[in-house]
């Protein structure tokens, strides 16, 4: 038995009826963009997250860069300014922020959580900064507290990259709620997945998300007036109708994973493979689960030979992306570390504890130097 990294046909096969009926009333309709399914998702999401406004967009990348593009739109952003961002992220963070004519600001993480290290931005901040950019990184919060006071001392935005952290909280407070702006992800492999691209902004700020709203849509409010030079990001009526089923089942697709994650930290105890830190009261919703070894490729040779697909998150950090060549030469070590030694082991909701089993034993069994 192969035990595969995620198996989507799975995990949308258990509400197979209901996507069904959902897609079914949204061909029935005659109505597919920007109507009341997605006002419906809209309003339920927002509430799921403890925020006013939510805004469906076309996907993730375009939630980023449209709450960017906003901020300049609204006099609080201009050209050159600076934004101080995770250096250990995917490169959708980067790309949001140089497609606005922003400067990117890589700095490293904290080693035992992989996320943004609050120390370590208190310093990059200079005269140019005018953004935090904090991602919550497979599924673990950063520390915003410790975010948002360095972003209330020295009057900068703080926006939340939360692609892989739908549900996550600490204090009652989820993420989507802690910055003065967030973006999300429903690429099908999220927690919460559609069945297609999707993303959405959250915001408090009624202003930025009447201008998120404008921008997705060709800068226009009412049809053929056009207030900006937007662009088209319209999370489509189909997606919001899916989208609105699986977000009823999102809290329980979050406590299997957990329930995963805890098994993997209580099972494997082998002394070169590094096992991911919870930090504080933070509630991990497991989007991967990320452990680090030296000899990573070997390990992950092993688990394939067992049957086990594994994945690495992410190969290449951004600063040495052919795209990003004028950073390559930032001094990032731990960065650099990490995406030599990651490895995301298979976890999921429908990931039964045989399979939890069988990778657990895999791990113990890894020979290092074989």
């Amino acid at each position: 038995m192969h035990i595969p990294f995620l198996d989507l046909k799975a995990i949308n096969a258990r509400h197979a009826d209901e996507l069904k009926a959902a897609a079914a009333r949204v061909i029935d309709s005659g109505w597919y963009i920007l109507g009341q399914e997605l006002a419906a998702f809209e309003q339920e999401f927002a509430q799921y997250c403890g925020v006013r406004h939510a805004v469906g967009v076309g996907n993730g990348l375009d939630a980023l860069s449209l709450i960017l593009r906003a901020y300049k739109e609204l006099g609080a952003l201009h050209d050159g300014d600076e934004v101080i961002v995770p250096a250990n992220t995917f490169i959708a963070s980067f790309l949001a922020i140089t497609e606005n004519d922003l400067v990117p600001v890589p700095v490293e993480p904290d080693p035992a959580s992989f996320n943004i290290d609050p120390l370590r931005v208190a310093a990059a901040i200079g005269p140019r900064t005018r953004v935090i950019m904090a991602v919550h990184l497979y599924g673990q919060l950063a520390d915003m507290p410790a975010l948002a006071g360095l972003a209330e001392r020295h009057r900068l935005l703080l926006i939340e990259d939360a692609a892989q952290a739908h549900g996550a909280a600490n204090d009652g407070c989820r993420a989507g709620a802690f910055g003065h702006a967030a973006g999300f992800s429903f690429f099908p492999a999220k927690n919460l997945g559609a069945l297609g691209d999707g993303g959405a902004v959250t915001t408090n700020d009624s202003a930025l998300a009447e201008c998120v709203a404008a921008l997705r849509n060709y800068g226009s409010e009412v049809k053929y007036h056009h207030l900006y030079r937007g662009i088209n990001s319209r999370l489509d009526e189909l997606q919001a109708a899916l989208l609105r089923v699986k977000l009823n089942y999102l809290d329980d697709d979050i406590a299997h994973r957990r329930h995963v994650a805890l098994r993997y930290l209580e099972g494997i105890r082998h002394p070169q493979i590094q096992l991911p830190i919870v930090q504080g009261e933070t509630q991990h919703v497991w989007h991967l689960f990320v452990v680090r070894c030296a000899q990573r490729d070997a390990l992950q040779k092993h688990l394939h030979a067992h049957g086990i697909h594994s994945q690495v998150h992410y190969p290449i950090p951004p600063h040495r992306q052919p795209a990003y060549s004028a950073l390559r030469e930032l001094p990032l070590p731990v960065t650099d570390r990490l995406h030599r030694e990651v490895l995301s082991l298979p976890i999921g909701p429908t990931l039964c504890d045989e399979a939890v089993d069988r990778v657990i034993a895999a791990c113990q069994s890894f020979e290092c130097g074989a």
